[in-house]
């Protein structure tokens, strides 16, 4: 019960948090996925060994999610999307790194009419938060985050999610393939990372 009782506080808090996120933006107001995105953070502060900052767990989850909002409010935002920071934008920057790295892939995935938009849209977006298990959520988030070219990171870590599956991809049909990338199958997330580090160039 108690646990039940800690469970629904937490999603108070979220609530709270992203209630308060659209009050403040009425331009952009709230869009489904920002509580995945929320979700890690608060996470991340609500879990911190320290009680003192723990305290400030829901202050500083609103603070962290505003500032990354900022970076990634375009994603959410349909009139943007062609832009630069755009979603279709980032989707367009993916399929031309895949085109580049593994134009067999791409052809196979252009040839069954997979577009981008079937799986990356989602990993793109919620920065990959609803792909793998919350700790290796965390830990991409990390490198994305620490990274000088957060976003083209991003990227690099979506092309190499399908260049590891390049083998099933080039032998599946086309509904295999859609529900090869849109449940990813679990994976040591160092693999995911070490390949997306080795595009970069």
């Amino acid at each position: 019960m108690a646990m039940e009782e800690g469970l629904e506080a937490h999603w108070e808090v979220v609530q709270r948090i992203l209630f308060l996120y659209a009050k403040l933006n009425p331009g952009q107001g709230y869009v489904q996925g920002m509580n995945e995105i929320v979700g890690p953070i608060y996470y991340i502060m609500a879990s911190d060994p320290d009680l003192e900052y723990r305290k400030y767990a829901e202050a500083d989850c609103f603070f962290c999610f505003t500032a990354l909002m900022s970076e990634i409010r375009d994603f959410f935002i349909k009139t943007l999307d062609d832009s630069e920071g755009g979603i279709k934008f980032m989707m367009a920057k993916l399929a031309n790194m895949l085109k580049e790295k593994d134009p067999e892939v791409f052809n196979k995935l252009k040839e069954q009419e997979l577009h981008p938009q079937y799986y990356s849209f989602r990993w793109i977006t919620l920065l990959l938060s609803q792909e793998f298990p919350l700790p290796d959520v965390v830990r991409i988030w990390d490198s994305v985050f620490s990274d000088e070219h957060r976003f083209e990171f991003l990227i690099r870590i979506c092309c190499a999610m399908i260049l590891i599956q390049r083998d099933l991809i080039l032998q599946n049909d086309f509904a295999s393939n859609v529900k090869l990338l849109q449940n990813y199958p679990p994976i040591d997330i160092n693999i995911v990372l070490s390949h997306a580090v080795s595009l970069n160039g």
